[in-house]
Order: structure tokens, then sequence, then C-alpha cells
């Protein structure tokens, strides 16, 4: 078999940051800390930390220890969980993707300069509700998470308006909706950059590249994870005749594996590589010619404090 490796894969600067973070904390105050939501969207990585004493929460309310430091995750929050913080008298520690602190500065800007803000992502998921806890008036954000929604928007002639977009969105249907908003809005034409992170972007275009080599494409990531399931559906975009999204090597079919000659592999931004690893190293035990190259179609050298 031929095993096509994408190149960037895996952790993204943001994890990254987060999970030393989260380790940092784990040193300085012992077991256990405490963190709001998932610190990244991964299975395994959520499991390894609640193994050393890492504790998960959906809110503050449900703190058992109000001593404890309570670490914010990479999706970032709002500005109603930071009050509520300070006013439990928690001691924050904040992990959010800077990334994403630059989307908040944006949206906030734009609410002082009197915008309306197109909102593009998904309406439940924790960055984008971080993003629209910014505002003072939430009621001034308008989430559109497909073209439709972006027909169907309408403001009056008066209306300043602005956009942001979350930043793990799939790049081609993002393009696709702020080209329907930009015909509607052309007074949003000098707004098109979307805010898709360079990492998000720098694995899909991966994954076009690697369909080019191989027609089955398995990506390492977790079903809640954004990125992750992006992959996915850019890998067929692009022209996969499968892509399957797996958590770990226990979930390959193989069955459905045994014609396939060529196949890719890449994993998601908050994908860990040892999962990479016991991919491979199941793949060598299964097959006795297995000849793997590696797909490179960006370096990244981000570092974030």
């Amino acid at each position: 078999m031929e095993v096509y490796l994408a190149q960037p894969r895996g952790f993204c600067a943001g994890v990254r940051r987060a999970l030393a973070i989260v380790a940092e904390t784990l040193y300085k105050y012992g077991a256990p800390i405490y963190v709001r939501h998932e610190i990244v969207h991964n299975k395994h990585v959520i499991e390894d930390l609640k193994k050393q004493g890492v504790v998960f929460i959906d809110e503050l309310c449900e703190l058992t220890d109000y001593l404890r430091p309570v670490i914010f995750s990479a999706h970032g929050v709002s500005q109603e969980v930071y009050f509520q913080a300070k006013q439990m008298g928690i001691k924050i520690i904040d992990a959010t993707c800077p990334l994403v602190q630059a989307v908040h500065t944006r949206v906030k800007k734009l609410e002082q300069s009197g915008c309306d803000i197109i909102v593009i992502g998904k309406p439940t998921h924790p960055e984008i509700l971080g993003t629209i806890g910014q505002l003072q008036d939430a009621g001034k954000a308008h989430i559109v998470t497909m073209v439709e929604d972006a027909e169907n928007l309408s403001f009056s002639a008066d209306v300043k308006l602005g956009l942001v977009t979350q930043t793990t969105l799939a790049i081609d249907d993002t393009q696709e909706i702020m080209s329907v908003l930009t015909q509607k809005f052309p007074v949003l034409a000098t707004l098109t950059k979307a805010n898709i992170c360079f990492a998000t972007t720098n694995r899909q275009r991966a994954v076009q590249e690697l369909v080019r080599h191989a027609p089955y494409i398995l990506i390492i990531g977790s079903k809640n994870s954004s990125n992750s399931t992006h992959l996915r559906e850019a890998a067929l975009r692009y022209g996969a005749k499968k892509a399957w999204l797996i958590d770990d090597v226990s979930e390959i079919d193989w069955n459905a594996l045994k014609t396939v000659s060529s196949l890719g592999i890449t994993a998601g931004a908050s994908a860990p590589d040892y999962l990479i690893d016991g991919l491979l190293k199941k793949l060598h035990q299964r097959y006795a010619n297995l000849n793997i190259h590696d797909v490179i179609t960006a370096k990244e050298d981000v570092m974030f404090k």
C-alpha cells in the first residue's frame, strides 16, 4: 500500500499554547484544576488531561472549590463569563487562542464604530458564543451559517455593516457565503478577508493536495472538532472517493480498505501526533509492503507565547 501523509497536520500553534498553559498550571498549582469547556476538541486529549487531575466544567456554577484556578479554553469566552468569574473571586487563566482574541478585538471595534456585525459561523460553537459575547448589544450580531442565511439577510440602507468569521470554517464554503454577502451589501467589499486561521487554511489546502495522490482519505480527529469535520468535507469536495473521520485506529473499517492501494492520512488541529503514530504502526502490522510518502504543502513555524 502507498500511504501519503499530509504536512502540516495535527496540533496547531493555538492548541500547543493552550495545552502548555494547562501543563504549567498543573505544575504550579497541582491537581485538581478546572477548565471551562473542553480545552480543545479532542477526545483523547481530554481523557489524558482528566487522568492528570483536570476537571472540565460547562459553567462556573459547577465549581466545588473556588480557590482553585480556572482555565478558559482556546475557543474563548464571553465578557459575561469573565465578569462572573471576577465577581466570584476566581483566579482566571486565559488560554484563548491569540487568533480568536484578534476576532474579539475586531468585533468590539466594529460595535464601537456603530456597526451591525455579520458573523459567519456555527451558532452553538463555543468560539461563536465567545465572539458574540464580546458585544454590549448581542442584537447587533447576525449569524450566518450557510449561503441561504446570507441570501435572507436584509438591512435598511442607513445601517453600517461589519463582518467577522469563525476561525475554523471551511475555506471554500466561507468564500461562497462572503461572495453572496458582498453582492448584496457592497459596503462589505473592503471587509472580505475571512478570519479563518492559517492552521485551518493550511490543513485544508494540504488535504486538497493529498487527494491528488490518494482517492481514499483517513482524518484523525474528534467528531465535535470543527476543523476536523471540515477536513473530511474538504477531501470529498476535492474529489476523494471516500473520506473517514476517526478518533483513532480502533475505528478503522478494515473491510473498506481491502481494495485500497493508495491511502491519504491527515489529522485535525487538535489531534495529537501519537494517534498518527498508532495508525502507522497498525498499518505496518497489516501490510507487508507499505510505502510512506510525505506530502508537504506548507511549513508552520508560528509559536504563540
